[in-house]
């Protein structure tokens, strides 16, 4: 008997929907969800924090409270990103344990738990603290191919894994990369090596999964991971009524029933036509060029995304092409959260400033100076010359050894703020101190889902035009209203005033590094500005004073806005 662990309110949506599924669309089925009896339901972990507290104006921990309420006889599963928890860089051991353990009391009784470069050392503290709360731990690898890979690390990983008492392994096919009979060779190989149960999970991105499922139930897998189909398929998970359907009546039958999941897939088609201005064809159709790209079905959706809001889509081809390229730079980083994002916003920067490395995101900086863990291949000499200063070293012992604790200075600071009303409210903040405050104090208005007959226009609509006035052409650009703040119009400053620093992409201020009468020179960081959940160093293009700057922490800011004035 083969059995299903459900990604509909996880990972399904963070494919498709780029992480936008409500809560207030989770409650009405998830009872029903309870009843058909999965091995687990992933509802939590992965981006969707991020995007509970930064579009959804959502407490992550409420949903996960209201989960656990409606939902009682099947365990809650999250995907937690080990040292990296729920965000994007490392975080000291005390974070970790305090996460973890309030994780466990809100509901999560299944850990799944991976890193993104393999790195056995980032995993071991948020393992132990689970194991210690109670929980079933899932030590996942993140496969890929590349030529530093093979199926012996993995197995090798496994048997790691096991050692630190997990009690099942996943098989973390995030770009959907994992042929049929590889899969054969590699569980049958696990099977042999490790005791535990192995779950596989991966995406439809390329095509392959439905196929590499089949083989993996052949060699004796005993898990899989399925979305309800109406958020199935593209590049989120197969479809559960689909593989059930395919086992019934054999030694491996599911022996979950159809009519009921046909009755819960009836409720979710209606859910993805409420969504559906947020569905990207290229997200919905089988790409056999992402077993050239390597990009995971989450990345992917976000890719868009985040290509729309910066109007630069058209760039999409290029960013693709771009991305083995950054990904062989940093020494073949398994492309999973964060090192997918690290790789694809970088990738995205080289592509839309003209330039390789021309901007380096501290998160790059970060991860050649070993503060992600240990790279699978050397990194690029040439890129390492850029980052590295003065003699400067990669660091080689466990990256969160460095960190001094942060807990009770983050408890200080937000409860200076006045956002603390709860202790989980202290590890948003922890997590997330830039866009957690807004959230916090109640600033943050939910993304607008757009009524019925806007929905066409929504997703029709191009942003850029050129008009022709007495015979001259000028390039307008128009920002669509979703989501999004109206742009500013700047009256005193332009792009033409003398000194006048624009902004090269669409984000959040998140940092000024200059006052003004500051003198700087060329090369020198001027503000961090957050795009695409990195941050992002812009340099000074000039030696000059400052003479006035025109923006503010906490700021949305479009491409071409005035930054500030140095002459």
């Amino acid at each position: 008997m083969v059995k299903i662990t459900d990604t509909t309110f996880r990972d399904a949506h963070q494919s498709l929907i780029a992480t936008r599924l409500r809560t207030e669309d989770m409650i009405p089925i998830a009872e029903k969800m309870d009843e058909v009896g999965f091995f687990s339901m992933e509802v939590w972990g992965g981006a969707t924090f991020d995007a509970c507290i930064r579009y959804l104006n959502e407490d992550p921990w409420e949903r996960l409270k209201s989960l656990r309420k409606r939902i009682q006889n099947t365990p809650l599963q999250m995907l937690l990103r080990g040292q990296n928890l729920v965000g994007y860089r490392h975080y000291p051991d005390d974070i970790v344990e305090k996460f973890v353990q309030k994780s466990y009391e809100n509901g999560i009784e299944i850990f799944r738990i991976f890193d993104a470069l393999n790195d056995i050392r980032n995993v071991e503290v948020p393992i132990k603290v689970a194991k210690k709360c109670g929980a079933h731990v899932q030590g996942a690898i993140c496969y890929t191919t590349s030529p530093v890979h093979t199926i012996e690390q993995f197995v090798n990983l496994a048997k790691k894994f096991e050692e630190l008492g997990c009690d099942s392994i996943a098989i973390k096919d995030m770009a959907g990369l994992l042929k049929p009979y590889e899969s054969k060779i590699l569980i049958k190989r696990l099977k042999e090596e490790v005791s535990v149960p192995i779950n596989l999970h991966s995406h439809c991105t390329s095509g392959l999964a439905p196929l590499t499922y089949l083989a993996a139930i052949e060699a004796g897998v005993d898990i899989l991971d399925c979305a309800m189909s109406p958020l199935s398929m593209g590049t989120a998970q197969p479809p559960v009524e689909s593989i059930v359907a395919a086992l019934k009546g054999t030694k491996f039958d599911t022996k979950l029933d159809m009519e009921l999941l046909n009755e819960i897939r009836d409720y979710f088609d209606k859910i993805r036509e409420k969504y559906k201005y947020l569905i990207n064809p290229i997200s919905e159709r089988v790409d056999t060029r992402i077993l050239l790209y390597q990009v995971p079905g989450g990345m992917l959706s976000n890719l868009v995304s985040q290509l729309k809001e910066q109007g630069a889509l058209d760039k999409f081809e290029d960013v693709l092409k771009e991305i083995p390229n950054v990904r062989k730079d940093l020494g073949y980083p398994p492309l999973v959260t964060p090192s997918s994002q690290i790789v694809g916003t970088q990738a995205v920067m080289n592509v839309l400033t003209e330039e390789r490395y021309k901007i380096i995101t501290n998160e790059v900086a970060n991860y050649v100076k070993g503060y992600y863990g240990k790279p699978p291949a050397p990194i690029s000499k040439e890129l390492m010359k850029r980052v590295l200063q003065d003699g400067e070293k990669p660091i080689t012992c466990r990256p969160a050894d460095l960190l001094k604790p942060e807990y009770e200075k983050a408890k200080e600071e937000a409860e200076k703020k006045g956002i603390v009303s709860k202790e989980e409210d202290i590890l948003t903040y922890a997590l997330y101190p830039q866009i957690a405050v807004k959230f916090l104090r109640g600033e943050l208005e939910a993304e607008v889902i757009p009524e019925e007959e806007e929905v066409s226009k929504f997703m029709e609509i191009p942003t850029e035009y050129i008009i022709e006035v007495d015979g001259e052409e000028y390039e307008v650009k128009v920002n669509p209203k979703y989501g999004t703040e109206m742009k500013k119009k700047k009256e005193k400053f332009t792009a033409e005033t003398e000194g006048a620093i624009t902004c090269p992409f669409r984000g959040m201020i998140t940092k000024i590094k200059v006052k003004e009468g500051d003198e700087v020179k060329q090369g020198d960081v001027i503000v961090i500005l957050e795009a695409m959940k990195m941050e992002n160093p812009v340099e000074s293009p000039v030696d000059g004073k400052v003479e006035k700057i025109i923006v503010h922490e906490g700021q949305s800011v479009n491409v071409g806005d005035i930054l500030m004035i140095i002459k």
